[in-house]
């Protein structure tokens, strides 16, 4: 075997880089290095997913304050200081990196600073200097893209979002997906007015209709203005922010512009096309089942291969590939059934098929549940919680399990097990509920939607 300065050296310190170089590194013994050129910790835990999430918290504060005076309890005038909510985030962001800092030394791997570019199958160049590897890990993540829409230069993206050092008066967030629906979300509720353009005629493409629809009459109650079918022509800097020409000759005035229109795989400038590595026409790396590329030495994981773009999805991926390389054992990871959630105001959840994908291929019943929650009857707010289920008639397993509405994604995790492990409509009939709780409605649904009813 030919004398390497690592058995496997990873592009990219995000999380399922850092944890295929870790795991590889403690189970199996393997020298390890990652190679980094921004924060380690990623895209998740540095510039999405944590500060997004502490967000959201603090924004959630705006409407318990609200709601308390239902209960009795009156707190006086609240009012809002985001830069202090910002230092609180950068703060717990330190001591987050430091944490990972502290994981890869402690499993003795290496980290390097800078841009890696792959120089051929087994080597890596840092800033000049190079490094062998018997392997090589593209773990390099996606970026925001923006459109090419002229005046995008006054355009911010959830990057800029996250480190905004004023909340401004007046946002428009250009794109309807899950990142555009949570800043709307945090945005507003810390007082900005807020509107959403998209080019489609609702929220959140390629989820459940259901849950889109009463997404959207949320937004409306919140006072979020959502601008459907709608595209924006050009953005100019006006005296008193930006001004965004609209289709049909209609101005929209604004403070900030943010666009959350997609993000890109972040392969470009690495040496992939120069080394053989193949990619789609997107720029994601295409892999095998072992996220092997065409390229025998050479493996990618996580956004980068535009499989499903979760963080908990790249760390299997990242385990997975420490196991075939290392372990003597090659391990594939299972994309059916993927839980995941969208952070908006209230939030979203979901395990397994939507409707529509249901109903091309299965013979469906649909039990749906749609209520105000119980926390509401005395807060007043008029906010509902809407859960679904998609059951396949024939086999009666559960195809898909669906929820809007408060803890969602801490419901649909638990769920989420059951629908994995194969469970009937029948399974969750005969499971007691845990009275009062906006959970139990999945095992009390009984009765299906008529087909004209859904």
């Amino acid at each position: 075997m030919a004398d390497y300065d690592y058995d496997m050296i990873t592009i990219g310190g995000g999380s399922g880089g850092v944890r295929a170089s870790r795991f590889s590194a403690q189970r199996y013994g393997k020298k390890t290095a990652v190679i980094e050129n921004m924060r380690i910790g990623g895209t998740c835990v540095m510039r999405g997913c944590v500060p997004k999430k502490l967000l959201v918290y603090g924004a959630h504060f705006a409407e318990d304050f609200e709601d308390a005076a239902g209960f009795g309890w009156d707190v006086g005038a609240s009012k809002h200081h985001w830069p202090k909510l910002m230092a609180a985030k950068r703060k717990e962001l330190d001591r987050l990196e430091d944490v990972y800092h502290r994981l890869l030394r402690e499993a003795g791997v290496d980290e390097i600073t800078g841009t890696g570019k792959i120089v051929d199958a087994h080597t890596v160049e840092v800033e000049g200097k190079t490094y062998t590897a018997e392997h090589i890990l593209v773990a390099t993540g996606g970026w925001p893209t923006l459109p090419d829409v002229p005046g995008i230069e006054h355009a911010i993206t959830s990057n800029e979002a996250l480190d905004l050092e004023d909340l401004p008066d007046r946002i428009v967030i250009v794109g309807g997906g899950y990142i555009a629906v949570e800043f709307a979300g945090i945005f507003n509720a810390l007082g900005a007015d807020v509107t959403i353009i998209i080019r489609a005629e609702n929220v959140l493409r390629g989820f459940d209709q259901t849950m889109r629809d009463a997404l959207r009459d949320e937004l409306h109650k919140k006072g979020i203005k959502v601008l459907s079918e709608c595209q924006v022509k050009s953005i100019e800097k006006s005296d008193s922010g930006y001004s965004l020409r609209l289709d049909q000759v209609d101005f929209l005035e604004a403070d900030l512009v943010m666009y959350a229109t997609g993000r890109a795989p972040n392969t470009k400038g690495i040496g992939l096309e120069e080394t053989g590595v193949k990619m789609d026409k997107n720029g994601a790396i295409i892999v095998d089942g072992y996220s092997k590329t065409s390229v025998d030495s050479i493996y990618a994981i996580g956004d980068v291969t535009d499989r499903i773009q979760l963080t908990p999805v790249a760390l299997a991926e990242g385990m997975a590939l420490a196991h075939t390389l290392f372990g003597g054992h090659p391990t594939s990871v299972e994309y059916d059934n993927v839980p995941s959630a969208v952070f908006s105001m209230p939030p979203i959840s979901t395990v397994g098929m939507t409707e529509t994908q249901a109903r091309e291929k299965h013979d469906v019943a649909i039990y749906q549940s749609r209520f105000r929650p119980m926390k509401h009857t005395l807060s007043g707010r008029e906010e509902h919680s809407v859960m679904k289920l998609i059951v396949d008639k024939k086999t009666d397993k559960i195809l898909g399990a669906h929820m809007m509405g408060a803890d969602a994604p801490e419901i649909i995790q638990g769920i989420g097990i059951a629908v994995k492990a194969g469970a009937t409509k029948a399974d969750f009939d005969h499971t007691i509920g845990i009275h009062p709780t906006a959970a139990e409605e999945f095992v009390t649904m009984r009765e299906p939607l008529r087909d004209e009813d859904g």
